[in-house]
């Protein structure tokens, strides 16, 4: 089992900036992607940005030019940079890790989720 571990969310006004990051415990199985999600309230939870192993990456069209994803495979570490916020930037950000098995079935781990509030 992987446990992740997020901070650096907050409080910050439109155009500021904020850096998430998550740390993931050690798997015994190897750690393809990781990425974060969001979840605003009475909206489904989306994708933010995601980094494979390969370091190939993918974002959300909303956040496009903003964010930018990077990942320490050494520390399983992913990071979020996010600037120039918005008000519809307002969600809590979840860490999610996917995992390899050796038998060929990808596993799914959450953070805890960290709540980023832009005021406008």
């Amino acid at each position: 089992q992987v446990q992740l571990v997020e901070s650096g969310g907050g409080l910050v006004q439109a155009g500021g900036s904020l850096r998430l990051s998550c740390t993931a415990s050690r798997s015994t199985f190897k750690i393809s992607a990781m990425g974060w999600y969001r979840q605003a309230p009475g909206k489904q939870r989306e994708l933010v940005a995601r980094i494979n192993s390969g370091d190939s990456t993918n974002y959300a069209d909303s956040v496009k030019g903003r964010f930018t994803i990077s990942r320490d495979n050494a520390k399983n570490t992913v990071n979020l940079q996010m600037n120039s916020l918005k008000p519809e930037d307002t969600a809590v950000y979840y860490c999610n890790a996917v995992v390899l098995t050796t038998w060929g079935q990808n596993l799914d781990y959450w953070g805890q989720g960290t709540q980023v509030t832009v005021s406008s």
